[in-house]
């Protein structure tokens, strides 16, 4: 069965995660009815919730892999930004660096901020703590959306990551936008990222809807579920099938899967993202 290959050190699974940096990701994210986020709340930008929803990931990625003697490299990540430019968008240290182990990303945040935690006081109630924050990845919205180009440098690693890992689980591209892509139409550039396999399957390639409306987000459809237009048709049909721990996963978070759903969630709001994410990353069990 493909998909079952062990992530370990001495077999790390690589994640590379493409941001839409264009510059409507300065627009508001969309509220889903029933959201958890009141109509009085301020708006959240769409590279604000992007930035920060993948900056949790890191750090939460960080936690699932700490032993007692650090953090281990089960995953080696690169984060591209498209817009403006396409480039590396992991800042500080790691500035201009493609794919990194994970216990370099851990060691080398960009900067801290300060976010308030509730935790509890030992008495059955809930404190407020203030923690700093990691910070590695910024909110950029500036520019076009270059997804063909993201989409080329992303296949490029791909392959460098397969010929060096020929027996490993497949790498993982996560692709995260708000628009149509201005430089041409991105499904082959997609297909042609999908072509690189190694011993236990095909590449990966999930993509992510960003939305300013306030529809509910489709989440995981079948490749014949209705879908509400052409680009999402395109990206639903970009987007590869999740593999049966992925599936298995989702269903273990709510969410009513086949066994044919793709890796693809539509008007994605706050939650969805978070969520996206995190399916998107659970690659299989670490060893």
């Amino acid at each position: 069965m493909p998909y079952t290959a062990e992530i370990s050190r001495a077999h790390p699974g690589c994640l590379i995660f493409l941001i839409d940096q264009s510059s409507s990701m300065d627009d508001p994210i969309g509220r889903a009815p029933g959201g958890d986020r009141a109509d009085t709340d301020p708006p959240l930008r769409k590279a604000d919730v992007v930035a920060d929803s993948l900056n949790r990931l890191l750090f939460e990625l960080s936690v699932r892999c700490a032993k007692e003697e650090g953090v281990r490299d089960y995953f080696h990540i690169a984060v591209i930004g498209y817009g403006h430019v396409v480039r590396p968008a992991l800042s500080g240290a790691l500035a201009g660096r493609d794919i990194v182990p994970l216990s370099e990303i851990v060691a080398h945040p960009a900067r801290f901020e300060p976010r308030v935690k509730k935790t509890s006081d030992g008495a059955g109630g809930l404190v407020e703590r203030t923690i700093e924050f990691p910070v590695w990845v910024e909110p950029v919205a500036s520019g076009g959306t270059p997804m063909c180009q993201a989409l080329g440098g992303a296949a490029k690693l791909v392959q460098g990551w397969v010929d060096t890992h020929p027996d490993g689980f497949p790498p993982i591209v996560l692709n995260l936008t708000d628009g149509e892509s201005t430089d041409g139409n991105p499904a082959d550039p997609a297909t042609r990222l999908r072509y690189h396999v190694t011993g236990d399957g095909e590449a990966l390639l999930f993509n992510l809807h960003i939305s300013s409306n306030r529809a509910d987000p489709i989440e995981f459809p079948g490749p014949h579920d209705p879908l509400p237009d052409q680009y999402a048709r395109l990206l639903s049909t970009m987007s590869s099938e999740l593999p049966p721990g992925m599936r298995a996963y989702a269903t273990e978070q709510g969410h009513d899967v086949t066994d044919s759903a793709k890796g693809f969630v539509f008007n994605a709001d706050l939650s969805a993202v978070v969520q996206f994410l995190d399916i998107g990353t659970r690659a299989t069990d670490l060893r």
